[in-house]
């Protein structure tokens, strides 16, 4: 299985074919002593924004690994950007929403106190709380061998997000919804544009998802007066922790990136 480490300080000038590469902190440790990385293996290092580098490891200690670059890409950024607007829920639910969504290539990823949300983000659980998606972010990233890290936003409420809606094309998950995901096209006509008026492709995609009970009907009708669409992914109830991959999937092949 191929490896992959991140170091946000890698650029492409500093990382041409040929050149030698060197880690340390966290990652070089973490490479050496659970990885049980040695030289003469082939890994990938990236920076997150981007960089992807494969190369051979010509050292490796606890606190310093080197790689010797075999090949240096440069992957754009996906436009337009999928965002996952994940309402917090009880036990691990939402985490594991976070992690599938990570995989399947989200490109950001914004916690959200729902009405419903039995889970609570409050005081220091705030910056603990966004903390640890982040870490989940990071390690569903490496895991995926992904070029950019996605996003991971600062805690938003009902009021935030209804803002949010007038800037980007934000679609509700809603199994009460008449219109179905699949028959999503990215030049559709939304709300505020006039017929025949294009949509510009490169405003964002936010998918919301509730907690456990649902949107609450004031929050869909908040939402909605700002902007957002409510689609639905089928004729049953998917929890929490999967109707956002579920969705992200949808939209992967709609979009073109599958």
């Amino acid at each position: 299985m191929a490896h992959f480490f991140l170091d946000a300080t890698l650029t492409p000038e500093l990382c041409p074919p040929g050149a030698t590469v060197r880690i340390g902190g966290s990652e070089a440790k973490h490479a050496v002593t659970v990885s049980r990385i040695r030289p003469g293996e082939e890994l990938f290092l990236g920076n997150g924004a981007g960089l992807m580098l494969h190369g051979v490891v010509v050292d490796a200690s606890p606190t310093e690994l080197s790689l010797q670059v075999t090949t240096s890409t440069v992957t754009p950024a996906p436009l337009p950007r999928i965002v996952l607007v994940q309402a917090l829920a009880k036990g691990d639910r939402d985490e594991m929403a976070v992690q599938a969504a990570t995989e399947l290539g989200v490109d950001g990823v914004i916690p959200w106190t729902a009405a419903r949300s039995i889970s609570r983000w409050e005081g220091a659980k705030i910056a603990k709380g966004r903390e640890r998606w982040a870490s989940i972010v990071r390690e569903a990233s490496k895991q995926s061998i992904r070029p950019w890290l996605p996003t991971v936003a600062d805690l938003v409420s009902t009021k935030q997000l209804a803002k949010l809606a007038g800037s980007t094309r934000m679609l509700l998950l809603e199994p009460s919804a008449t219109r179905r995901l699949t028959e999503f096209e990215s030049d559709a006509v939304w709300p505020g544009t006039a017929p025949g008026e294009s949509v510009d492709t490169e405003l964002d995609i936010v998918l919301v998802v509730g907690p456990e009970g649902g949107i609450a009907p004031s929050e869909l009708e908040a939402l909605e007066t700002a902007g957002a669409q409510r689609v639905k992914l089928g004729d049953t109830v998917l929890r929490t922790s999967t109707a956002g991959p579920s969705a992200l999937a949808i939209l992967n092949a709609k979009l073109g990136r599958w």
